[in-house]
Parts: C-alpha cells; sequence; structure tokens
C-alpha cells in the first residue's frame, strides 16, 4: 500500500473491529501485519509528526516493521509552518485557509530545489553544509520580510539528526520496491488524501492543496506506470465537504447542514476543523470520474441522510446566463454560480443495520442508482457507517 502525495495536513479515521484509528502520515494498511506500507517520494513528511504517529501505533499493538519512507520523500523543515503561518497572514482577507502545517513552502521548496528529502537524513555532512546554505536564505525572509525571530542551525541539524537515528531503518529507494511488487504480480493501493478539486492543476486554484491528489498523482508519487493500472476507485461522501475557503455552490449555511455536519461528525482528523457541508454535486463528481478515470465508485455516509425527507442533487451550474455541466477554472464565476438541482424523495427510515445493497429502503437504493448515473461510473460499494461491517459490496472491486 502506497501513500503517494500530501502530508500530515490531512488525514483517514479508520474503524476496524470496534476500534479506531487516526491516520496523517502512515498509510492505512498498516493494520495488516501481511501489508508492506510505502511512503511514496510525493510525499512532504514532517518527521516529528511521523514518529508521534508511528509511537501512537506501538500504543495500539500495532507492528510497523513492515513500514518503507522513499529516500525521496521531501521533509517538511521547522522553518515551513512559520512560514505557511505567517504567509497566510499576510494575505489578510484572501488568505487560503491552509492548515499552518508547512505543507506549501515544503513543496515551494522541492519546486526551487532547495528541498531536503528524507534520504538527506544518512548523509549528516551533505545535510550540514546543505542546510547553511538554505537557512540564510529563510532566515532572510523571517527577519527581513516577517520581522521574525531566525533560526539556529546547530539547533535543527541536532533535532533532525536524533530522529535519523529513529527513521534510518524504514528509509528505503522504493523503486525495487514497488517493482519488484509489480513483477511478482502483487496487488498494489494507492492511497491518497484530500480529493480531486483540491488538486493543484484540476481543483478551485487557488484554493487548493500542494500536490496532485488525483490518479496521476497517485502515479507520479509512487513511480507506477499507468499502463500497470487495473481500476481506479473514487471515494465519495452521499453529500459534499470542503474544508477551508473557496468556492462551494451547493453548500448548506443553515440549520440543515449544521445538522448534517454533526450527524456526520464533519470534522478534520487532523485540525478539527468544522468542514463545510453542501448537498451531492455531481458535476463535481463527475468531473473527477472523467479526470480520474474512475472506474466504480464508493459512496460513504448514507446513513447521515436517513432522515431527510428531501434529498437534492446538483446536477450543473448556471453561470451569467450559460449552463454548465462541470465547474468552471474561472474561480470568480464559480464562487457564484446558482446550481441546478434535482429533488429526490428521502427514505426516511434507517440503514445502519443494511448488510446487502437490497436491503436498503428503496428510495435510498434509488438515490445510489441516480448519483452514478449523473457522475457516469457504477456505484459499487456503499457504507452506512464507520465500521467494516457496515461496508456493503454490491460488485467486488478487485
Amino acid at each position: 500500500m502506497v501513500r503517494s502525495q500530501g502530508g500530515d495536513n490531512a488525514g483517514h479515521t479508520v474503524v476496524v473491529d470496534g476500534r479506531t484509528f487516526k491516520f496523517r502520515l502512515i498509510p492505512s494498511g498498516i493494520l495488516s501485519p501481511s501489508t508492506v506500507c510505502v511512503i511514496g517520494h510525493g510525499m512532504v513528511v514532517n518527521p516529528r509528526s511521523f514518529l508521534a504517529e508511528m509511537d501512537e501505533l506501538h500504543a495500539q499493538g500495532i507492528d510497523t516493521r513492515n513500514l518503507v519512507i522513499s529516500d525521496r520523500a521531501h521533509m517538511v523543515m521547522p522553518y515551513h509552518p512559520v512560514l505557511d503561518e505567517l504567509g497566510e497572514a499576510q494575505r489578510g482577507d484572501d488568505r487560503l485557509g491552509t492548515t499552518h502545517r508547512g505543507i506549501g513552502p515544503a513543496y515551494e521548496d522541492k519546486v526551487r530545489r532547495i528541498g531536503f528529502r528524507v534520504g538527506d537524513l544518512t548523509k549528516p555532512v551533505f545535510l550540514e553544509k546543505k542546510l547553511r546554505f538554505v537557512l540564510r536564505l529563510k532566515n532572510e525572509a523571517l527577519t527581513r520580510l516577517y520581522g521574525h525571530a531566525p533560526f539556529d542551525e546547530r539547533s535543527i541539524l541536532d533535532e533532525y539528526l536524533g530522529y535519523a537515528e529513529r527513521l534510518e531503518p524504514h528509509i528505503r529507494d522504493i523503486y525495487p520496491v514497488i517493482q519488484g511488487a509489480l513483477r511478482g504480480g502483487r496487488r498494489i493501493l494507492c492511497e491518497g488524501a484530500q480529493g480531486a478539486m483540491l488538486d493543484l492543476d484540476l481543483g478551485t486554484y487557488p484554493y487548493v492543496t500542494s500536490s496532485a491528489p488525483t490518479a496521476g498523482g497517485a502515479l507520479t508519487g509512487s513511480g507506477i506506470p499507468p499502463s500497470r493500472v487495473s481500476r481506479t476507485v473514487g471515494v465519495f461522501k452521499a453529500y459534499t465537504t470542503r474544508v477551508g475557503y473557496g468556492p462551494f455552490p451547493t453548500e448548506l449555511e443553515d440549520r440543515l447542514g449544521e445538522w448534517i455536519r454533526e450527524a456526520g461528525s464533519e470534522f478534520g482528523t487532523v485540525t478539527g476543523r468544522a468542514r463545510r457541508v453542501g448537498w451531492f454535486d455531481a458535476a463535481v463528481a463527475r468531473y473527477s470520474v472523467s479526470t480520474n478515470g474512475i472506474d466504480s465508485m464508493v459512496i460513504t455516509k448514507v446513513d447521515v441522510l436517513d432522515e431527510l425527507e428531501t434529498i437534492r442533487i446538483a446536477t450543473g451550474y448556471r453561470s451569467k446566463g450559460e449552463l454548465w455541466d462541470h465547474p468552471m477554472s474561472n474561480i470568480s464565476h464559480l464562487k457564484h454560480a446558482e446550481a441546478v438541482y434535482e429533488e429526490m424523495p428521502g427514505w426516511r427510515a434507517p440503514t445502519r443495520d443494511c448488510r446487502r445493497f437490497e436491503d436498503l429502503p428503496t428510495a435510498c437504493q434509488a438515490y445510489i442508482e441516480r448519483l452514478g448515473e449523473l457522475s457516469g461510473a457504477p456505484v459499487d460499494v456503499v457504507s452506512v457507517g464507520p465500521d467494516r461491517e457496515h461496508t456493503l459490496v454490491r460488485r467486488p472491486l478487485i
């Protein structure tokens, strides 16, 4: 299992046999002892967060010996979160709503070719020499642009060399790991973070993340060739959510939105921030299915809608007299676009105890089928709760 992009700014909450695990950097496949879990080179890793997460797993009795970190993955350095927060404050009303975890600045340094990679931890002399050069640039920006105190080179070096002692057994060149699995016919599952509309290129720029949380990004962040992909699965909620700022045509800014947020526990795994909530946006889903080549849809949190009398689905947008069937790149237009809805009757019945798709109320089945029709891909898995027993598999994904 390969985590291919992002950092500790997003996570997954996984429930297995009644036990809850919160993942930020480590692939959730670590819960399976036979699974090799890979931190891909498309990620940016905060060593402190990584070790803290690993310690949490150890405390819960989870073995992490099968965990591998790409030596090409970049690191979040101590100055990155500071620059993140200062940069957001400087934006004022135009701030993006970042998590202040330094993810953007870390990717920025990667592109500028002054980033530090995980493999650098195994080369102390090189690490010290490079830090001396890079920190001079960072301190100049911190002191002259933001009036912030400079960072101390020795302190950073000692901190990161300390991390190296614990991380070194996990640091690997993942090329032979991935290629060996491909040659051996082993199953590889790529796990992303964030969603398609937060993609740096395809998303609601500039209200996006700093990486590519798409099927294409999963391949570049892991080194898997496109020709070896057998299936692409898109995970969607039965409604739409968003964290942070940016356009959200189907947003519910009323008591119903608050109710769905509470019923669905829509608070960030990493930050605890309340997520914005709205009706299912089939225009976004269709765009995501098309641009990612999604073969199968998974619809989660269906049970959250159990009590609603009427449910709406956005099929497109109306902007300046034009009808759009996909999110437009002009963010100002998207922000002021009017969602075009169709309504369906709710099922007004509990679904949490359903174990087969056929057990769901007829109106619920119709709603799910309609989501697939509008999105352009079959709904093969439906979730009516957080645990595995709440996962209804209509057609196997593999």
